[in-house]
């Protein structure tokens, strides 16, 4: 058997895929399980998006390889966005196309992280930031935080993890997998900090933008001492309902970008040339469809932050943005359930699916044991079913 490689041998497996296939076994035999694992909106990508992509492939033009870091009128739409929504002024030469923010994520990373570098990561993180940086052989410096704090790192924290080999700042607002948004003094506080420090860079993981319930949007990028030091990344996944079309992008630098392009280039090549197409209709035409999702979400959240307050021993913060709640459910390791005892979120995580017949995530790949996470991009009445048999499975624990 072909042995994998040290670098593969480094990662670990995605647990919120993992759990998403756990959740599809289990109902391939017959179970009806609600799954509350993927980050992925229940609605539909909207019709005019839909239509400029029916447009696309009936024109024929769209059929031949695209441009490695998109075309060119998709950077401009996206240029025209930023300007539109954050103030921020790029060009189209600041600006890659990708297949999907996660491979954004992967470009910057892989371009510029070399061994020994580090990396500072807020805990609780996306699954895939200490992954990514581990597959550059690089470090991850993990800031801890606490469901009392609402999640979020202080400047004090930040400073203090901050080294000689500090290269990137990566974090993001609103937040997989807590739902914290940082406000826009508490980003400035950061900044004030970074300003010592003008090494670092910001990773800026913006792909939550649109799913804010207390107002306006923040990016660090704002900032004019950080504009040149920040790499924004966005997609159109969780704003517009666009998951499968797989479009990211970062806007950064011109230099960083021309970097992510060279790699890109002997990587994947262009993304799909219909979907950038769709995406153009996606940021430039009408933008009602995204806050009618974003008004279902924060109905979804109030209606699932009220079911957990009916369950004993449950700690949560009041997510300010995303579709996830994120509770401390620690209070139920240790217990037992028909001979086994539930030492983990691990083990919880699993009750829940083979009991309870809801699917989960551990918040232990998330950098908080501690905690589970899950999606409430789902219909009201399956999150009402869902945290009902939460509820039930967890009266069985003793």
């Amino acid at each position: 058997m072909l042995p994998t490689s040290n670098t593969l041998n480094r990662v670990s497996e995605s647990a919120t895929i993992k759990m998403a296939q756990l959740s599809r076994e289990l109902a391939a035999k017959g179970v009806n399980v609600i799954s509350l694992s993927l980050g992925e909106p229940d609605f539909n990508t909207p019709k005019h998006i839909k239509e400029a992509a029916k447009q696309a492939i009936d024109s024929g033009k769209y059929d031949s390889y695209s441009p490695i870091s998109g075309y060119l009128d998709l950077k401009q739409a996206i240029c025209e966005k930023l300007k539109r929504d954050n103030n921020l002024e790029y060009k189209p030469e600041n600006i890659v196309v990708s297949t999907g923010a996660k491979q954004s994520l992967a470009n910057v990373f892989i371009s510029f992280l070399n061994e020994g570098d580090e990396v500072i990561i807020p805990a609780p993180f996306w699954v895939s930031y200490p992954e990514q940086v581990k597959l550059c052989n690089a470090t991850c410096v993990i800031i801890p935080t606490t469901v009392d704090a609402n999640f979020k790192m202080t400047p004090e924290q930040l400073e203090d993890a901050i080294t000689p080999k500090t290269k990137f700042l990566v974090y993001s607002s609103p937040s997989n997998p807590t739902g914290s948004v940082y406000t826009r003094d508490e980003i400035e506080a950061f900044v004030k900090v970074l300003e010592k420090y003008p090494q670092i860079h910001v990773i800026s993981d913006e792909i939550y933008e649109h799913i804010n319930y207390v107002g306006k949007h923040v990016s660090i990028a704002e900032f004019p001492s950080m504009k040149d030091r920040t790499i924004v990344v966005n997609g159109q996944a969780k704003g517009y309902a666009m998951t499968g079309w797989r479009i990211g992008y970062i806007a950064a630098p011109a230099y960083i970008a021309k970097a992510c392009d060279k790699l890109q280039g002997q990587v994947t090549s262009g993304t799909n040339s219909v979907a950038q197409h769709a995406t153009i209709a996606a940021l430039l035409g009408d933008q009602n469809p995204t806050e009618v999702f974003r008004q279902a979400f924060q109905k979804r959240r109030d209606l699932v932050l009220g079911m957990l307050n009916e369950i004993p021993n449950v700690k949560c913060n009041i997510p300010t943005g995303a579709f996830y709640v994120f509770p401390d459910l620690s209070a139920y390791f240790g217990k037992t359930y028909d001979g086994e005892t539930i030492k983990d979120a691990d083990d919880l995580c699993l009750f829940l699916l083979n009991v309870g017949h809801v699917a989960s995530v551990s918040g232990s790949g998330f950098g908080a044991p501690e905690c589970i996470r899950f999606s409430y991009a789902a219909s009201e009445e399956n999150l009402k079913e869902a945290f009902t048999r939460v509820k039930n499975a967890l009266a069985k624990l003793i």
